[in-house]
């Protein structure tokens, strides 16, 4: 691996895949809203992604959000709003869909090469046995299908690329700081190895699949 593209650079995840990548020689071009202007949610946003200069080996988007503008993730369905699960989709399933859709152009046509989007368990329809957060799981759900047709329409260009979602587990992070509580988390560089030893194995017999931080597969 030779060049890697991380979007959402400046977070928790992003910046310890950086740094881990870094550590290895690999070259990273690491963007984001608050370090690079990178807003996947601004109406340039498109145009921002086909300015990229790559092929890159892997390209991973690590940007998202579980509270946006203030708005916690609900308990119950009575408490959806209509602006937060907008806010939801447009940042964690608008968003890499438009990285998604560079995707031709940012990864070799030929060669190894892997597209890496991260989601999130609750995501998963199939192992949803407690409800709410409504509007997240909504969103991540959203992500996965778009990763997963993604997938589907990369494999007749680049034959040799893998395009998945990634469940990186509970990361001690600002972004879950306020909702942790009695579940075990790990901190961001370990949360950043157990992901790339995930991805250093993947294969394109793999491609549009969604396995977590230890490389088990999760349920749609």
């Amino acid at each position: 691996m030779d060049r890697a593209l991380i979007i959402g650079a400046s977070g928790g995840i992003g910046s310890a895949l950086a740094t881990a990548l870094g550590a290895r020689g690999v070259a990273v071009t690491g963007l984001s809203r608050s370090a690079d202007g990178l807003d996947l949610t601004a109406p340039d946003a498109a145009d921002r992604l086909a300015g990229i200069d790559g092929p890159f080996d892997l390209v991973v988007v690590a940007s998202g959000a579980l509270e946006i503008g203030g708005a916690a993730p609900e308990k119950t369905l009575r408490a959806v709003t209509a602006q937060a699960m907008l806010d939801q989709f447009a940042l964690n399933a608008v968003g890499p869909a438009l990285v998604l859709g560079q995707a031709h152009r940012l990864l070799p046509r030929r060669g190894r090469s892997v597209l890496a989007v991260l989601s999130a368990r609750v995501g998963s329809i199939g192992d949803n046995r407690l409800g709410g957060w409504v509007s997240y799981r909504a969103a991540k759900a959203a992500v996965n299908q778009i990763v997963h047709t993604a997938a589907i329409e990369l494999a007749r260009s680049h034959p040799d690329a893998a395009v998945v979602a990634l469940h990186p587990g509970t990361v001690q992070t600002a972004f879950t700081a306020k909702y942790l509580g009695r579940h075990p988390a790990v901190p961001a560089a370990e949360a950043a190895a157990n992901l790339l030893a995930v991805i250093d194995v993947l294969t394109p017999e793999q491609t549009g699949r969604f396995y977590d931080w230890a490389g088990k597969e999760v349920p749609w």
